[in-house]
């Protein structure tokens, strides 16, 4: 046998085994309101419940978003930051912050960093995917095309794309303010 395996099952979840499950969860991961709620939705349906009310998740969730234990806005704005260095944009940002769940209320400060590093960014991903001023020579109609596809992909506006791709290699385009 290659891996270990439990002769018994686990017990079925009580509020007090939730609760330590989250705990353990929150101490590990960088996690939002919602990706905990999922967690410990899947927890109980894949355990079982051993008491007779309805598991408080909602209710256990809020209560580490209190504590501090949970900091929905932090976790945007780090998701914000982090994806700005790897050169995603601003519609790639929330498109990421919307997959974790996060309320809107928390996302507006990370859409405004997002929104501030957008030609930072387009330049990051440009640097990466050898783009624009950072490519060999300049490409033919059919690979800015391909190019160009690329950085919407990467949730970058139509406009600042297009001045990175037909940029000539070597020269990087101006920032505008």
């Amino acid at each position: 046998m290659t891996g270990r395996t439990r002769k018994e099952p686990r017990p079925p979840l009580d509020r007090e085994s939730l609760e330590q499950l989250a705990l353990f969860y929150v101490g590990r991961y960088a996690t939002t309101r919602a990706r905990l709620r999922t967690y410990l939705t899947r927890k109980v349906r894949e355990r079982g419940w051993s008491e007779d009310s309805a598991p408080a998740i909602a209710e256990l969730a809020e209560k580490f978003s209190e504590l501090g234990y949970i900091d929905d806005a932090a976790f945007a704005n780090a998701r914000a930051a982090s994806l700005a260095r790897r050169g995603y944009g601003e519609r790639r940002v929330e498109q990421a912050l919307y997959a974790a769940g996060i309320e809107e209320a928390d996302v507006e400060a990370a859409r405004e960093l997002a929104g501030a590093n957008a030609w930072d960014s387009a330049l990051a991903f440009a640097r990466k995917r050898r783009f624009g001023p950072f490519a060999a020579e300049m490409p033919d109609r059919d690979r800015r095309r391909k190019a160009l596809a690329a950085m919407i992909r990467a949730g970058h506006p139509y406009e600042l794309a297009r001045k990175f791709i037909e940029a000539e290699p070597g020269i990087v385009p101006e920032r505008e303010e």
